[in-house]
């Protein structure tokens, strides 16, 4: 038996996954979901949310469980996983980045987000620097994210998504050959994302090179519109 737990994307929560636990549980592993820290019903005031306690709760679950977990990443926390692994590598049996940022020692989120020029998420993102985080506007979540999900994915999305805090997104990530180099790492490219373009995901698995690559012909939410074609990917590793 596996453990995999699944860590969501910007302004998401453990809700994320919904679809997808039952199917790895129903083929007889165990999959742990967790809302982080100002996500989803934990109460974090988002502005007091950092990457680094984030990384500690992350690490906490990771402790929790006997033997060895399968490390999943959304969207921009991939960058949580990277950082995890560094501080739990004995741990981690594999990190998978599913439409995830895969950011190297020294660099940060944003400058890759930077580079990603033709999807259609940031003209929608608006700041709240009183509370160092930001939100997206509704009206681009069926086309930014859901495309290709069924319509009330979109309508539980307008009740269910939050802020996101900034922080994490200016940090460089801290990661070392001894540590974080020694896990195995892949990468689920989303064909069709247009909120992580394949441009800059073929971008980051080319510059940090993972095992294996698997493509989806997806949307930026495969867990929501192909659950049982991603959860086959995460059994076959």
């Amino acid at each position: 038996m596996k453990t995999f737990i699944l860590i969501h994307g910007s302004w998401h929560s453990s809700w994320n996954w919904h679809r997808v636990t039952p199917l790895i549980e129903k083929a007889g592993h165990k999959a742990i979901s967790i809302d982080l820290p100002g996500m989803g019903r934990d109460k974090t005031p988002i502005n007091e949310v950092r990457m680094q306690t984030t990384v500690g709760k992350i690490c906490d679950l990771i402790d929790s469980v006997e033997g060895k977990i399968i490390l999943v990443g959304h969207s921009k926390n991939g960058i949580m996983i990277s950082q995890a692994a560094e501080y739990r590598p004995h741990k981690i049996e594999k990190l998978v980045y599913l439409a995830a940022y895969l950011v190297p020692n020294g660099k940060t989120q944003k400058e890759y987000s930077a580079q990603d020029t033709q999807g259609v998420l940031k003209p929608y993102v608006t700041m709240a620097e009183d509370l160092q985080s930001h939100t997206l506007q509704p009206e681009i979540y069926k086309e930014g994210l859901y495309h290709d999900c069924d319509d009330y994915i979109t309508e539980l999305a307008k009740v269910i998504l939050g802020s996101e805090p900034v922080e994490s997104a200016i940090t460089p990530l801290q990661l070392t050959e001894e540590n974080y180099g020694t896990v195995p790492r892949v990468y689920i490219e989303c064909l069709q994302d247009r909120a992580v373009t394949p441009f800059i995901q073929k971008k980051m698995y080319t510059e940090t090179p993972c095992e294996k690559v698997y493509s989806m012909n997806t949307s930026h939410s495969p867990f929501f519109s192909k659950p049982q074609e991603l959860v086959d990917i995460l059994l076959s590793l």
